[in-house]
């Protein structure tokens, strides 16, 4: 019986391997792809958007896959995200149907897939219960907290305008309650930077 580990690295062996940047695009919204990337190295974004806005549902790091492109992927239908570098990444492109093979000859990846899914789910709701229910200064603080846990830094080297548009707000309101956390002695602003206290 093989570890997550092993079947992981094996289906990113046998994935068509791709470098991107930083802010580049890996799945477009709407494409059709026969293909599950798998982060290698670095990070990703999984973005909802709409013509004017878009969320940041959450982030992939070493070793996950995107549960969403995996079930469009599998049932041939358009990819509901989009998928954005957040950093500099290496990405495993692997067939859908070596990842069926691998879940046939090994049912504990599928075991694998389902905690993925649950845990992706929770964030989800998580989301769901930041957006209906709790204020905009709240939110903010609760993402430069993950963003700062993501990156194992309490510096955070992003513009106003860049978290406006993964919290789905504007940047004039993120300028404004930034300065108000910066008086209450939470945070330091810079240039292109936030610095956690």
């Amino acid at each position: 019986m093989k570890s997550t580990s092993e079947l992981l690295t094996t289906l990113i062996e046998s994935g068509i391997r791709k470098v991107f940047r930083e802010g580049e695009t890996i799945v477009n919204e709407r494409s059709y792809m026969n293909s599950v990337p798998i982060v290698e190295s670095g990070r990703i974004k999984v973005i909802r958007s709409d013509a004017d806005k878009e969320l940041v549902l959450y982030y992939l790091q070493p070793g996950d896959g995107c549960v969403m492109s995996f079930m469009a992927s599998l049932f041939n239908e358009p990819q509901s995200v989009r998928m954005v570098a957040d950093g500099d990444c290496n990405v495993s492109f692997v067939s859908i149907d070596m990842v069926q093979k691998v879940m046939r000859e090994h049912p504990e990846l599928l075991t694998y897939m389902f905690q993925v899914y649950h845990r992706r789910f929770g964030e989800l709701l998580d989301l769901v219960d930041a957006v209906a229910f709790k204020k905009m200064d709240e939110r903010l603080i609760q993402y430069l907290k993950k963003k700062s846990k993501l990156t194992q830094s309490r510096s955070i080297n992003l513009t106003h305008e860049q978290i406006a548009l993964e919290l789905g707000t504007a940047r004039e309101v993120v300028s404004r309650l930034l300065k108000q956390m910066e008086s209450k002695g939470i945070l330091i602003i810079g240039r292109n930077r936030i610095e956690l206290i």
